[in-house]
């Protein structure tokens, strides 16, 4: 299988990095500077799971069309965040060929109709991960925790052989994946965590420890999160029991120092997929007619802050 990863930034450049590592034949389509520095120092990741740098084959945007059409592409993996989604979707589009899937691992929903609209529905996989990483100045990939984990999977349900061929290298490289035969499901149960914790922590500009130490922090919480369940329910995807306890746990654990990404980038002052995640989970509680009070005073936070 021959895969195209957009960047090689903490996301792509990880799961991109351990699959080059393992010998699998993964090459990364990155900007000329970044380009430079890979030629220059290789690919390196810094994890708790063991570090490695590793020399990676990339592509230029101008060099991409003749080396699709030299060598095609089984898979083109797309973990850009979801403001840059227009220009990731044109700068991959040339080593999208009849027979090339599509696989996303950004967060949230939102981004498949605009796949679907520029690829055909046939061509893009569901796929999720779950991972803390960043890029550091020097270029290095930090893995800020250990869970590092894909799930993937056909859409409409049931497996291929295009998921079966990728669970493989996955497998090869040692990356901890689940090829699933129920990828909605899967991205349900993550949306729906995934909503709470960035709304949660970004409206108190606090990790969950710093939250549920405050009296009413861990209820705030709970009822943060009942919303977005209740979201899921009325999609026709109610979260699992085991699913929801695991998500609760994580949500209200006294000392946690989790906090969402989308924290870490506005602390930092830049872009958060604000619109993406508590947008788009919150315009549903309104498509549904969901009373969402904890949702609606994240999403207007969110919006202030993009706006100031």
């Amino acid at each position: 299988m021959r895969i195209l990863v957009l960047g090689a930034g903490g996301t792509g450049g990880y799961f991109g990095g351990r699959l080059a590592q393992s010998g699998a034949d993964a090459t990364f389509l990155v900007r000329p500077a970044r380009a430079a520095q890979l030629e220059r120092d290789g690919l390196s990741i810094h994890s708790p799971l063991g570090d490695a740098t590793v020399p990676v084959v990339h592509v230029v945007a101008g060099d991409l069309p003749a080396l699709a059409a030299a060598a095609p592409f089984d898979l083109v993996v797309l973990s850009c965040k979801a403001y840059d989604l227009d220009s990731a979707v044109e700068a991959i589009a040339p080593a999208v060929g009849p027979g090339t899937a599509v696989m996303p691992i950004l967060n949230g929903l939102r981004h498949y109709p605009l796949l679907d609209a520029r690829f055909g529905r046939e061509r893009v996989l569901g796929g999720l991960c779950f991972i803390s990483a960043a890029k550091a100045a020097d270029g290095g990939i930090l893995h800020l925790g250990r869970p590092a984990s894909i799930t993937f999977g056909e859409r409409d349900g049931g497996t291929s052989a295009r998921v079966e061929a990728f669970a493989a290298l996955c497998a090869k490289a040692g990356i901890e994946h689940e090829a699933s035969a129920d990828i909605a499901q899967a991205q349900w149960n993550k949306f729906s965590f995934l909503a709470t914790l960035a709304a949660g922590t970004c409206l108190m500009r606090a990790g969950v420890g710093r939250i549920v130490a405050s009296e009413g922090g861990a209820e705030f919480m709970a009822a943060l999160h009942e919303e977005c369940l209740a979201v899921a329910r009325a999609e026709g995807r109610p979260v699992p029991q085991k699913a929801r306890d695991t998500a609760r746990t994580g949500l209200t654990l006294a000392g946690s120092e989790v906090k969402a990404s989308m924290l870490r980038d506005l602390e930092s002052g830049g872009r958060v997929e604000a619109a993406h995640i508590v947008g788009d989970m919150f315009r549903r509680t309104l498509a549904h007619g969901i009373d969402a009070p904890n949702l609606r005073a994240a999403w207007v936070h969110l919006q202030v802050y993009e706006g100031a």
